[in-house]
């Protein structure tokens, strides 16, 4: 009981008896203008008190002269010059545990199902953790099991590897996040819907994730309507979440769509602590906050887990060579593209095969898995050289025997290269499939008349 009340006592003398506070100077756009501030530093948090007595919680991020620049995590709405700002902390941190699985939490960690409050106990991270020492850190392991047939064979994922999915919108890339939650292997999926449509949240929990899928999930959700400052938090959440789970021996499928849209929400911050603008509009925090979220996936230390990660990138008119896009590609250990003529003749998922690589192949193949891979890429690359002259009828079977190859494993590879999102197919499968298909002999040449005389 003693212990007690010396805890107590112990709690009660650390309470400070004096309250600092600032104030609202001024709004302009997205920014707030305070007063009143000296302690606070870049990113520091704090509180907002506005003209209803609400609460709104703001982060520092950016400084003109004296005053601070704040942006807050809640619509403007009710704050006007006078309103008290409460400096919080100088570190912004998130709490993260066990309990999150099977979850949707907002960027702020505050839960969005009906699931009720999350249980204790919870642990307290820094939200913008440093990645592991190079020097420290282990090695790319081995192939990871997702479940889709084109990416374990022809783009495979191995545990600690960073992928990007490039690709425009509506194209399925949703859909492909979803089959690789409901059927990898890893221990642990940590998925970070980013300024997604609030219509397609509840579409993809409910229909493409499945209690199957959300069962070792946490789902961090910030819809696009919602603040920048909101959007980016819940990215940096979506990571200190996986580098949780990673930190506790667990192999960690880390899906984040998208990274396009973390980049326009630094944008919105950039621009509004005045930042300049470069390209496209893009400022220069922008392309350096991405290696620092992007470079904390991967493997951890030899006594740690994994994270796997795919992080999808929305290309602007298909343009794979816009800002966003070519920064990430410089990041990321290979990538998956997606193009919408694909999915337009219904081929899902609409994987591009030939553009598409992963940089731990050859080496996390077998002799024989890389044999098939190249001989299956060859009939595909000389199809698709040709595929003008086939389909105008200028081409005449018998012309060139590895033409005539390639349309006819063509004809094959097109099935196995369709998957549909209930169908999981492991490794195994898909290279055995593969190699079934191309164990059928192409037909003999065709003799033309012109041969015989």
């Amino acid at each position: 009981m003693s212990d007690v009340f010396t805890n107590l006592n112990w709690s009660i003398s650390s309470v400070p008896s004096v309250r600092t506070f600032g104030k609202v100077l001024g709004i302009h756009g997205l920014s707030i203008k305070a007063g009143g501030l000296e302690d606070a530093a870049l990113g520091s948090r704090c509180l907002i008190i506005d003209r209803h007595e609400n609460q709104v919680p703001a982060e520092v991020v950016g400084f003109d002269g004296d005053a601070a620049v704040l942006m807050a995590f809640a619509p403007l709405e009710g704050i006007g010059p006078g309103c008290k700002v409460y400096p919080l902390s100088h570190h912004a941190t998130t709490l993260v545990g066990p309990h999150l699985l099977g979850r949707v939490v907002d960027g702020l960690g505050n839960p969005l199902d009906n699931g009720g409050p999350i249980q204790e106990p919870l642990a307290e991270v820094p939200l913008k953790a440093p990645p592991p020492e190079a020097s420290t850190r282990a090695a790319v392991g081995a192939k990871l099991d997702v479940g889709v047939r084109t990416v374990n064979t022809f783009v495979p994922l191995c545990l600690g590897q960073r992928m990007g999915i490039f690709s425009g919108s509506g194209v399925g890339k949703s859909v492909l996040l979803a089959m690789m939650a409901k059927f990898t292997t890893a221990d642990v999926i940590v998925i970070g819907l980013i300024g997604e449509r609030g219509r397609e949240v509840r579409e993809f929990i409910d229909e493409q994730l499945g209690p199957e899928g959300l069962q070792k999930s946490v789902v961090v959700v910030a819809t696009g309507d919602q603040p920048a400052l909101l959007r980016r938090q819940a990215a940096y959440t979506t990571m200190a979440t996986a580098e949780y789970f990673r930190n506790q021996g667990k192999n960690v499928l880390l899906l984040m769509d998208s990274v396009t849209r973390f980049a326009m929400a630094q944008r919105e911050i950039g621009l509004s602590a005045g930042e300049p603008p470069t390209t496209r509009g893009y400022t220069p925090s922008v392309f350096s906050e991405l290696p620092r979220l992007l470079e904390r996936a991967g493997p951890g230390t030899a006594q740690q887990g994994t994270i796997t990660a795919v992080f999808t990138v929305l290309v602007e008119g298909g343009d794979m060579d816009e800002p966003v896009a070519d920064a990430v590609r410089g990041i990321v250990d290979g990538h998956i593209i997606l193009t919408r003529a694909l999915a337009e003749r219904g081929h899902f998922p609409a994987i591009d095969v030939l553009k598409s690589v992963s940089r731990m192949v050859p080496q996390c193949n077998s002799e024989q898995e890389n044999v098939l891979v190249n001989t299956a890429r060859q009939h595909m690359a000389t199809f698709n050289d040709m595929a003008e002259l086939i389909r105008l009828g200028a081409y005449a079977r018998g012309s060139d025997p590895s033409v005539d190859a390639a349309i006819h494993y063509q004809d094959l590879l097109d099935p196995f290269l369709r998957q549909a999102p209930e169908e999981n197919s492991t490794i195994t499968d898909g290279f055995g499939q593969l190699d079934a298909v191309l164990a059928q002999p192409a037909p003999a040449p065709h003799t033309t008349i012109a041969d015989e005389g």
